[in-house]
């Protein structure tokens, strides 16, 4: 059994998929684990911390690389990889499927794919969850980077000088990623609202000692699917929160964004109009520009300033804590594996009835075969 992590592609990416940590086990169970040199070099993981738990290190792609059995990835694989890899291999990674067009041209060489953005939300797989253990990081990251950017003190303080007011810090989508930016900012002093259109979240935003702020109408209660996310809502729904929403975000000193809706574009919360509104020195943190942006002028990858207001839209902010991220996501891959892979007789063993596996496995036999493409 053969596992192989090479140098991710997209070079904007400073996580890899595989920590010597998880290798080490790996490497303990019987399995032959390559790493591609260098490949963690971004997440501060050296080649050397590889070969001292047992990972073998290739300066070039040769044929022990070509002839794997699993290649996990961060993103999708090189597609000139593909085109030589053994067929019988299967890859791992965050595939983006909902970009079908692009995935055409991945999954004809004949491969099988598992795309871990995809899954299922049930108690068995939490441990796989690479979206939650992203998310956590990015919802952490947003906020020290946002306070960093803001130009005064958060919390309240009181001197012989005269009070510091306590800065007012705003989380729009309560996912993971907004749990942890309200729990972050609540620990720096700051006063919290966040605000979401899940009913279920107004709970989670209360026991964390911030303050709910929604639209509560007969949508708003029916607003989440049986999987835990968020519906589109209407139009008319739509414009009852941004009107409420403008309102509040006016008084903000920093806004935290993190709506998503699987397989849509990222709805955009915060317009040109609301931002002219907003006071001079404040600063947003879009943390859905890799899907278009919550904030009508944030910019993927780049900070920039409109009328005074600094917005970040950095592309994945778990990326700024690589060497944290690399090894949660590699958790995650390795509690897949284990579902996976008979380490008795190093071999896989693939149920393809099982929940998990149906929940992920995009294409197989160079078609694409999850439900969302039938």
């Amino acid at each position: 059994m053969q596992i192989s992590v090479l140098t991710e592609i997209d070079k904007s990416e400073t996580r890899v998929a595989l920590s010597p940590d998880v290798t080490k086990k790996l490497v303990a169970k019987g399995v032959t684990v390559i790493i591609e040199s260098g490949s963690g070099n971004k997440s501060n993981y050296s080649d050397k911390q590889y070969e001292e738990v047992g990972a073998k290190i290739i300066r070039t792609i040769n044929e022990t690389v070509l002839n794997s059995d699993i290649l996990i990835t961060v993103k999708r694989p090189d597609e000139k990889i593909l085109q030589k890899l053994n067929k019988s291999a299967i890859i791992i990674g965050q595939m983006d499927p909902y970009v079908s067009k692009d995935l055409d041209g991945f999954v004809k060489y004949g491969h099988q794919f598992f795309s871990m953005e995809l899954m299922p939300r049930i108690t068995r797989a939490q441990s796989m969850d690479v979206l939650s253990s992203q998310s956590n990081l990015a919802g952490y990251k947003a906020v020290i980077d946002a306070t960093s950017e803001y130009k005064k003190a958060i919390p309240m303080m009181m001197t012989a000088a005269g009070t510091i007011a306590p800065a007012k810090i705003f989380i729009m989508g309560v996912g993971v990623a907004g749990l942890q930016a309200i729990a972050t900012a609540r620990r720096l002093g700051g006063i919290v609202t966040a605000t979401d259109v899940r009913p279920a979240t107004k709970e989670q935003v209360e026991s964390l000692g911030a303050k709910f702020i929604a639209v509560e109408d007969d949508e708003f209660k029916a607003a989440e699917t049986s999987a835990g996310y968020a519906k589109e809502m209407s139009k008319e729904y739509q414009e009852k929160q941004s009107q409420l929403i403008a309102e509040h975000i006016k008084n903000q000193d920093i806004v935290i964004t993190t709506a998503l809706i699987p397989g849509r574009k990222a709805p955009i919360l915060v317009t040109k109009k609301m931002l002219e509104t907003m006071k001079q020195g404040s600063v947003i943190a879009d943390l859905a520009t890799e899907r278009g942006g919550n904030v009508e002028l944030s910019q993927p990858g780049k900070k920039t300033i409109n009328s005074g207001i600094t917005i970040l839209g950095y592309e994945n902010f778990a990326r700024l804590l690589p060497t944290d991220a690399s090894n949660l996501y590699a958790q995650n891959i390795l509690k897949f594996l284990d579902e996976i892979v008979d380490y008795e007789n190093l071999q896989l063993s693939i149920n393809y009835d099982d929940e998990i596996i149906k929940g992920i496995l995009v294409a197989r036999n160079g078609q694409l075969v999850h439900p969302m493409y039938q």
